[in-house]
């Protein structure tokens, strides 16, 4: 079997620029990468999969514009977690539906008690305030101290950028 032709360096670092920016929305995401760098789609997927199983990529992900879908009550909710629960007490509102994000942070006392955050969107204030009291009461969380943070405005979310130079080129 022939293998594919491989991206030329200055092809690959401008794979890799425009990568970073998201995929096209096209039918065909990687032919059209390829047609902006002078290559075959072949050879962008091959540079694609070596990317991956050498480690550059830890994961390829969809970022969806919740706003644009119209949920715009988006909050974060804040729990202050014994330590020795925090890893159980993550692991099941990360399951939980309406939990997009899941992760702990370090507590910064004395002005911030919190080591447990998770974002949930939703459309409507008084839904996300309904969805996260049936969630804490469900998994026994409720009398935990927490907060729910509702966001005032949104920002550019964007993805990782790699340095020109780096071992992955």
């Amino acid at each position: 079997m022939t293998r594919p032709a491989a991206l030329a360096p200055v092809q690959a670092i401008q794979l890799r620029r425009l990568l970073e920016a998201g995929l096209p929305l096209a039918e065909r995401p990687y032919q059209l990468l390829a047609e902006q760098i002078g290559a075959t789609e072949t050879a962008v997927l091959a540079q694609v999969l070596h990317w991956n199983d050498t480690g550059l990529f830890r994961r390829v992900g969809l970022v969806l514009n919740h706003r644009a879908l119209g949920f715009r009550a988006n909050a974060m909710l804040v729990l202050d977690v014994p330590d020795r629960k925090v890893d159980e007490a993550g692991r099941r509102l990360g399951l939980a539906p309406g939990i997009n994000l899941c992760y702990q942070r370090p507590r910064r006392l004395p002005d911030w008690p919190y080591n447990l955050f998770c974002m949930v969107h939703g459309r409507q204030r008084d839904e996300v305030r309904q969805r996260v009291d049936m969630l804490l009461r469900q998994l026994g969380l409720h009398a935990l101290p927490h907060q729910l943070l509702f966001s005032t405005r949104a920002f550019k979310q964007c993805g990782g950028r790699y340095a020109p130079g780096d071992r992955h080129g």
